[in-house]
C-alpha cells in the first residue's frame, strides 16, 4: 500500500497569515469583528495556475478543490486547468444537495474526457445549515446524509450505461442515463464523523477521507468505518486532510508556527471559535476540541498541531517540524492503513515546494511511494531551499474548507 500524495488549490483566496479574509461573524458577510486581513492572494486563474504547475512538477497526484460560499465553482475552475496540466488529477468537491446526481454523472462523463480521465470526485454533505440555505438547501444535518446516500446510488446507477430507475426518499429517476459513461469511474472521496455519515461511506465510497486527529483516534475511526464496510461486502480505503509546516530543521517549523498565533489578536480567535461551535458538523467540534479554543498545548500529538484550527473551520491541524519528522508522521498514519494524504501550506506555491522536496525524497528513500511519474525536471533550489520560499515565510488557511 503506497502513499498518495495530493495538495490544495485555494480557490478562496492565499496569502501569509492564518486569519481569512473571510470574516466569521454571519458566515463572513460583516467585517466589524475580525482584524483586517493584508497580503491577500486573489484566486485568479494565473495564480491558481501556477499553484497547480508546481504540484504538478513536484509529484503531487492531484489537487483538492474546495466548496462554498467563498470559493469559485470547483467544475469550472478545475477544467480549466486540466488544459495548463498534463498528468495532475483534480478532486473536485461539490455538495449533493444543489446538482441533480444524474447532471452530476454526465458532468463527470464529459470532465473525464476533457481531461482525459483525471477526474476524482469529494462528496460533501455539507455540516452547516446557513452554508447550505444561501444554496437553497433546508434539509437537516441527518437528512442530508440520507439524500447523499440516494445521491450516490444514483451516479453509480446511471453509470452503468443502462437506462437506470430510483424511487427514494429525495429523488425519483425514471430512465436515468450517462449515455456515454466516464473511463475511468473517477474514484470518490467523502467525509463525516457522524452517525449519520458512516453507513454511507460504507455503502458507496472508495475514499474516506477525515480531518486530521492524532493517530489514536485516527485508528478508531478507521476501524470504524471499516467494519461498517465489511457488512455491507465492501472494501473502503482511506485519506486524511492535513496542513504541514515542514523546514530544513525542527527549530524552523516550529517558529513558523509560531510566527503565525503572533498574527492573532483575542478578539479574531473569540470570534471564530463563536461562529465555529455554531457548525453542527461533529467533525468540526471534533476539531475545536483538540485545543478548546486556548493557545496553550496546541502540540496535541507528536508534530501535529491544532493552532490552525483557532481561526480556520474544517482541517485544524498542521504537521510541523523537519522534513524527516513530517515523514515519520506521515509513515505512523500510513501503518494505520491511511493511504491518500491531502496536504496544504500557505501561501501554497511555496509551501508546495518545502513539502515536495523536502518530505517526499524522505519518503521515497522508505519506499512508501509508488513506481509511478517522478516530479517533472524543474529549476532547482537553492540551498537546499525553494527560491519562492524564504524560510519563515507565514500562511494563510482559508476558513470553513
Amino acid at each position: 500500500m503506497s502513499v498518495h500524495l495530493h495538495w490544495f488549490l485555494p480557490t478562496g483566496g492565499d496569502g501569509r497569515t492564518l486569519v481569512d479574509r473571510h470574516a466569521y461573524t454571519d458566515g463572513g458577510i460583516r467585517r466589524d469583528r475580525i482584524t483586517p486581513v493584508s497580503g491577500v492572494r486573489a484566486p485568479d486563474i494565473e495564480y491558481l495556475a501556477q499553484i497547480a504547475k508546481a504540484a504538478e512538477q513536484l509529484g503531487f497526484e492531484a489537487v483538492l478543490t474546495p466548496t462554498g460560499t467563498w470559493c469559485e465553482d470547483a467544475w469550472l475552475t478545475t477544467v480549466a486547468l486540466t488544459q495548463v496540466t498534463e498528468r495532475l488529477k483534480f478532486l473536485v468537491a461539490f455538495r449533493p444537495g444543489v446538482i441533480s446526481p444524474v447532471l452530476a454523472a454526465q458532468m463527470a462523463a464529459t470532465y473525464q474526457r476533457i481531461s482525459r480521465g483525471r477526474l476524482l470526485l469529494n462528496v460533501v454533505t455539507g455540516g452547516d445549515s446557513t452554508e447550505q440555505k444561501r444554496f437553497g438547501d433546508h434539509l437537516g444535518h441527518d437528512r442530508r446524509y440520507s439524500r447523499t446516500d440516494e445521491f450516490l446510488q444514483i451516479v453509480r446507477g446511471v453509470w452503468g450505461g443502462r437506462p437506470f430507475d430510483f424511487q427514494g426518499e429525495h429523488y425519483q429517476v425514471e430512465g436515468g442515463l450517462t449515455a456515454l459513461p466516464p473511463d475511468p469511474l473517477p474514484q470518490i472521496f467523502f467525509g463525516g464523523s457522524s452517525a449519520a455519515a458512516g453507513p454511507v461511506a460504507a455503502r458507496n465510497v472508495d475514499v474516506y477521507l477525515t480531518w486530521g486527529e492524532p493517530p489514536e483516534e485516527v485508528k478508531q475511526k478507521i476501524d470504524w468505518i471499516r467494519g461498517l464496510a465489511e457488512k455491507e461486502g465492501r472494501t473502503v480505503r482511506f485519506g486524511i486532510r492535513l496542513h504541514t509546516i515542514s523546514r530544513d530543521s525542527s527549530k524552523e517549523a516550529w517558529a513558523t508556527a509560531g510566527r503565525l498565533l503572533d498574527d492573532l489578536d483575542p478578539e479574531t480567535v473569540a470570534a471564530a471559535q463563536q461562529a465555529l461551535g455554531k457548525s453542527e458538523s461533529v467533525g468540526q467540534q471534533r476539531m475545536l476540541a483538540l485545543h478548546g479554543g486556548s493557545r496553550d498545548k496546541l502540540e496535541i500529538s507528536p508534530n501535529l498541531w491544532a493552532g490552525v484550527g483557532l481561526v480556520r473551520g474544517g482541517a485544524g491541524t498542521a504537521l510541523v517540524g523537519s522534513h524527516a519528522e513530517v515523514a515519520d508522521r506521515i509513515e505512523e498514519y500510513h501503518s494505520l492503513g491511511i493511504e491518500h494524504f491531502v496536504l496544504s501550506g500557505y501561501p501554497h506555491r511555496e509551501e508546495a515546494y518545502w513539502f515536495g522536496e523536502g518530505v517526499r525524497p524522505e519518503l521515497a528513500a522508505r519506499g512508501l511511494l509508488d513506481a509511478g511519474p517522478a516530479p517533472l525536471d524543474g529549476v532547482p533550489a537553492a540551498n537546499g531551499r525553494p527560491a519562492s520560499a524564504p524560510g519563515g515565510a507565514p500562511l494563510l488557511i482559508a476558513g470553513g474548507r
